[in-house]
């Protein structure tokens, strides 16, 4: 399975693209679209949209997950947030890819353990999961970990799933 991270941004998303093979995390790639804040929104929104359907032309992701929307103090840049992110899905749904949406908090948890974890904490776990040479930047690093949290998550679904298809198999031989 190979899953596309994205955290999005109007100034700087981050993207990571993780594979997962028989429980062993295995970093693909990751990076930035930084686009400059003169530049008109609207043209840097269409950057960061060109730019991650590169990342997915590229690198053929079987599913995305990304952050939910939180809330922030400044309205502005929330909505500038809200921007970046409509695009990202967008570009996301242009593929056919399956999107899975999990807040910061649970993002944290997965990688780190402690929902409330800095973003140095997350960098260094990101490090150590995908035995990467050296730490990751801040916004790779969130995607990153937002395609980490998603792989631990749909390992728990699959095994909540065949273990509800077990029992189901069960009742169907005892009623025979």
């Amino acid at each position: 399975m190979r899953i596309l991270g994205i955290d999005p941004g109007s100034i700087i998303t981050g993207y990571g693209v993780i594979d997962s093979d028989k429980g062993k995390l295995v970093h693909v790639c990751d990076g930035s679209i930084s686009t400059d804040s003169k530049t008109p929104l609207h043209e840097r929104l269409n950057i960061i949209f060109d730019l991650l359907h590169v990342v997915v032309r590229d690198y053929q992701p079987d599913a995305a997950a990304i952050e939910e929307v939180f809330f922030a103090k400044n309205v502005k840049s929330a909505i500038m947030l809200g921007h970046a992110r409509g695009v990202a899905m967008l570009c996301v749904g242009k593929a056919r890819l399956p999107l899975f949406e999990y807040s910061p908090a649970k993002i944290k948890q997965s990688v780190v353990g402690y929902g409330n974890a800095t973003k140095e904490q997350v960098q260094n776990m990101v490090k150590a999961l995908l035995k990467m040479p050296k730490i990751p930047k801040a916004d790779a690093s969130d995607a990153l970990a937002a395609a980490i949290c998603h792989i631990h998550h749909s390992r728990h679904s699959t095994n909540v799933a065949l273990q509800i298809e077990d029992c189901k198999l069960k009742i169907l031989k005892l009623r025979k």
